[in-house]
């Protein structure tokens, strides 16, 4: 006797239910909170300065977010593409929005090989003063997967 007679028959709405829930489990964005200081710049910098991220990167690819920064007067700020002690090219330019606020602009994103960068640990911060025109400070996007290969 058959224990799954009708199986065949049943099997298209069965992989039609199985999608349909992989599509409902919503994406979830990473929320990232992280310090930023001179000796995390490449050369590391002497400086008082310090700041504090929070960026938002989804799914999407979507970017958002602000910093502040304290004991500094910042001239630029960007996020790179880079790994810990590497420097690289600028992947989004923040927006001053006070004396020590920076934010992402709406709508910014990243590209593919910039999210597959960000995945791998390999995106960083960085405020510019007129003191340290390549950066006074500097912070590492760390996705939550890869949290424990960082160690500041």
């Amino acid at each position: 006797m058959n224990a799954f007679p009708n199986i065949r028959q049943h099997l298209p709405s069965l992989v039609v239910a199985v999608a349909m829930v992989s599509f409902v489990v919503p994406a979830v964005a990473d929320d990232l909170k992280f310090k930023l200081s001179g000796d995390m710049e490449v050369p590391p910098v002497a400086t008082e300065a310090v700041g504090d991220a929070a960026i938002r990167i989804k799914p999407d690819m979507s970017v958002s977010g602000k910093l502040t920064t304290r004991g500094m007067v910042g001239t630029m700020a960007h996020i790179h593409m880079g790994g810990a002690g590497i420097n690289g090219p600028v992947v989004i330019t923040l927006s001053r929005s006070g004396d020590q606020l920076w934010t992402v602009p709406e709508d910014s994103k990243l590209g593919a090989a910039e999210y597959k960068a960000y995945l791998a640990g390999e995106l960083y911060v960085n405020v510019h003063s007129a003191d340290h025109r390549s950066g006074e400070i500097r912070g590492q996007l760390v996705p939550p997967a890869a949290d424990t290969k960082y160690s500041y």
